[in-house]
């Protein structure tokens, strides 16, 4: 079967939860199940460097019906061979690969050629997308929370404050409404300048992030994708618009259009001594309007 040359259009980036497109591959799984591969799809996939957002639920309807598509995730095509999930060797956007959603089925996969429409559960998007909005506002409250706890100059934020979420951060996950954002204190942060000393008060710094949460959330402001084009592997940036300024952060996941769609943001912060210095974890929480 003739692989994909060009990746995927994708529209979730804008909001899209529904998107009618052509079958342009399936691949046979393993485990019984098979990838279709649509030429555009609303659908948003896990991406396998920085699997911070999950896939999307939602059905996949065709010739043959309605199927739930249990999965999605990110494939990369490079020398004739599809690489799924795991097994995809390299980040989004690596020259020379064609990158692909692969929306995950049981069953009878529809026939290359069809056209098929995918539908997207707004509910759940929505849930995600306001987790992933107050996910990065909470980023941007720590690190300003943290302004004053640097000995050294180092990279700021899109607001102008050192930027301790980008330099310290290990792992992200986004879940409905809430966010785990987990952050590394070790030796290379206290050489960039970095003070622990200033998370021996943690419900200081706790508090001064809610605080600037609160204000955020009160005061509202649009959100938007920012992207060259519609294809999957295309840089996106999320942009939200501050009294404090505007914001640029990279970003693949999916948003709300306003904060004013939130009622609160909320993070919770607490540290443990691990090997070789202290792990941060921030829990958001995003409470629905």
């Amino acid at each position: 079967m003739t692989l994909p040359t060009v990746d995927t259009l994708v529209t979730y980036p804008d909001g899209a939860t529904t998107s009618e497109g052509a079958v342009l591959h399936v691949e046979p799984l393993p485990d019984g199940r098979t990838a279709v591969i649509l030429d555009l799809t609303a659908f948003h996939p896990v991406d396998t460097a920085w699997p911070d957002q999950p896939a999307d639920h939602g059905i996949l309807t065709s010739a043959l019906g309605t199927q739930p598509i249990v999965d999605a995730v990110t494939g990369g095509i490079h020398d004739g061979t599809l690489h799924l999930g795991a097994d995809l060797p390299v980040r989004t956007g690596t020259e020379g690969w064609v990158f692909v959603v692969a929306h995950i089925i049981e069953g009878t996969p529809p026939e290359i050629g069809e056209r098929v429409r995918v539908d997207v559960d707004a509910d759940y998007r929505a849930a995600l997308s306001a987790a992933h909005t107050a996910c990065h506002l909470a980023a941007l409250a720590l690190d300003a929370a943290l302004a004053d706890a640097w000995t050294k100059p180092a990279p700021t934020d899109a607001l102008g404050n050192p930027a301790f979420d980008a330099l310290a951060i290990q792992q992200s996950r986004i879940s409905p409404f809430h966010s785990l954002d987990t952050y590394r204190i070790g030796k290379s942060l206290r050489r960039k300048g970095f003070t622990v000393a200033a998370l021996d008060d943690l419900d200081s710094v706790a508090a001064r992030t809610n605080a600037q949460l609160a204000t955020w959330v009160a005061d509202g402001g649009p959100v938007r994708i920012a992207r060259d084009d519609d294809r999957l592997s295309s840089r996106r940036t999320w942009i939200c618009d501050l009294p404090d300024g505007s914001t640029d952060i990279p970003c693949g996941g999916t948003h709300l259009s306003d904060i004013a769609e939130i009622a609160g943001i909320t993070a919770a912060l607490m540290t443990n001594q691990v090997e070789g210095g202290l792990e941060l974890t921030m829990h958001t929480t995003a409470n629905a309007d």
